[in-house]
């Protein structure tokens, strides 16, 4: 059932959020950002500085402003004020902005202990302020400073301190729960109180994100009757933070059925923007905007989506701009592979597939992350790898590096139904494993070995650098030249699957001298 009201968004990224440890935006970031949340999020309104803090901030103010003006969204700019005479507005003002949201005392004990003033002496300080902001033309709204605290501990200084507010052209009292010390309960109980108390006021809620209730926290005050939520992309803010806009978004509309003005298609590349000019890494699991929030790694869940969408919920990915995905590894299964071919066109028998999950379930072991894009050469690598009858096969080998020594390989292969077992030291591990297998090949069965001729590493195209490489090597062996390829999470593995298959090859030849193999690549 939805609450038949309007809920604004005050998005306080550039003000809150910058108060992160280690984030600082420059002028033109905050200007990028601003541009973002109020033409393409469509935020009602952004609060994008503190006044007084410093020439760099004065002048990111001044150009969000400009902007602002010439696009009709000058009164959506807000900037945080203090109880300071005419300083902060006079900054404001001389930046262009025509918001001030202006910082009070919203418990008795920050009024008596910081300010060492008396409620009434603090009320007569920011009477004066409101006057002046509304002789220089400009909005006002107020925060109480440290509300959760003052509602709890002190009532009557808080109610004290808004009955003597009334009156005086406020446009919205701001609530914040400055430590975060709320729970969705007491948030409820007073938030409730207190718009029933002054039922023309308009109040806004600010959730810090101390006990990870910050959206709860959020709905809640929406629940009572609050008419404004304050939220930050990615969470950012002081300590835990503060209620993330994506979140609650989803929240609002999902659970409680309150629409808004806020565009969730970029909900995702508001996030990204704001990870790259912040620093501050979004996790993989962070609800609608993480990386891995729409991947879906149990088989069985990609085997009910299949069937039914048996695993999915009203967070699709297509309304946040994303698609859903699903996770190739150890736990994966066919029904996630065929998903990834499905998106590739691609359609196998069900030996292949077979063949393919196997592939990927050794990758999952090893604790790499196969990504799609590399799915194309595992197939590749699979059906070429048995293109070749396997002749010669690598029953187990042995590398090791040690700091001062030479490395060293030991391997047991199987050549036409015969073991034979190696070992050799190199200029490298590689290098060790191939003078092994020429000592089984020239000692042992008295044959001619093949010349490397050249050694290629490389990541596939497309391909992520932490789960395959791909080697590519080629070979000179009776007067013909060719390649082989290897593909695995470790270099050395996939050079020597590649050498595996050269042997097959020469082998095939060996046995059979009419089928010659021709130049190219396996």
């Amino acid at each position: 059932m939805g609450i038949n009201r309007k809920i604004e968004f005050m998005d306080t990224t550039l003000r809150d959020g910058e108060q992160t440890n280690g984030v600082s935006f420059v002028p033109h970031e905050k200007l990028m950002i601003a541009r973002l949340l109020l033409s393409d999020l469509q935020l009602d309104r952004i609060e994008v500085a503190s006044a007084r803090v410093s020439e760099g901030e004065h002048e990111a103010v001044r150009l969000i402003c400009n902007w602002a003006e010439r696009h009709d969204m000058l009164r959506k700019i807000e900037v945080l004020g203090f109880v300071d005479g005419q300083s902060s507005v006079d900054w404001i003002t001389s930046a262009g902005g025509k918001v001030i949201n202006l910082l009070c005392k919203g418990s008795e004990k920050h009024c008596t202990y910081q300010l060492k003033k008396s409620v009434e002496e603090h009320l007569e300080d920011i009477r004066k302020v409101i006057a002046y902001a509304h002789a220089k033309d400009m909005d006002v709204n107020v925060y109480l400073e440290d509300w959760s605290n003052g509602i709890q501990d002190s009532p009557d200084y808080v109610y004290h301190l808004m009955d003597g507010l009334q009156g005086q052209g406020i446009k919205r009292f701001m609530l914040p729960d400055t430590l975060g010390v709320l729970n969705p309960m007491n948030t409820m109980r007073y938030m409730r109180d207190i718009v029933s108390r002054y039922t023309d006021a308009h109040f806004d809620f600010h959730g810090h994100n101390d006990y990870d209730l910050a959206v709860s926290n959020s709905l809640a005050a929406v629940q009572a009757g609050c008419s404004g939520l304050h939220v930050t992309i990615n969470g950012l803010g002081e300590r835990a933070g503060n209620a993330p806009l994506a979140s609650v978004q989803a929240g609002l509309k999902d659970q409680m059925g309150i629409e808004t003005n806020i565009v969730e298609s970029q909900l995702y590349r508001a996030s990204l923007l704001v990870s790259s000019y912040s620093g501050i890494a979004i996790a993989p699991n962070k609800p609608i905007v993480g990386e891995s929030v729409f991947t879906q790694v149990a088989g069985v869940h990609a085997d009910g989506d299949n069937k039914k969408n048996l695993y999915c919920n009203n967070l699709l990915p297509e309304r946040f701009g994303r698609r859903r995905e699903y996770a190739l590894g150890k736990n994966s299964g066919k029904a996630n592979i065929r998903k990834n071919l499905e998106d590739l066109g691609l359609d196998l028998d069900e030996a292949t597939m077979r063949k393919v999950t196997d592939r990927i379930i050794e990758l999952g072991d090893k604790k790499e992350t196969v990504s799609q894009e590399d799915l194309p050469y595992i197939v590749a690598d699979v059906l070429k790898h048995n293109v070749v009858v396997e002749k010669v096969k690598l029953k187990s080998y042995f590398v090791n590096l040690a700091h001062g020594l030479k490395p060293m390989a030991t391997l047991k292969i199987e050549i036409n139904g015969q073991e034979y077992e190696e070992s050799s030291s190199g200029d490298g591990q590689y290098d060790a494993f191939v003078r092994a297998l020429r000592n089984v090949y020239k000692r042992t069965l008295n044959r001619k070995f093949p010349m490397l001729t050249n050694y290629v590493v490389s990541i596939p195209p497309g391909g992520r650098t932490d789960a395959l490489v791909q080697t590519v090597i080629s070979w000179s062996f009776a007067g013909r030249e060719f390649r082989t390829r290897g593909l695995d999470a470790d270099q050395t593995e996939a050079a020597i699957k590649a050498t595996v298959k050269m042997l097959n090859m020469i082998e095939d030849d060996f046995t059979n001298p009419e089928n010659m193999y021709h130049d190219g690549e396996v």
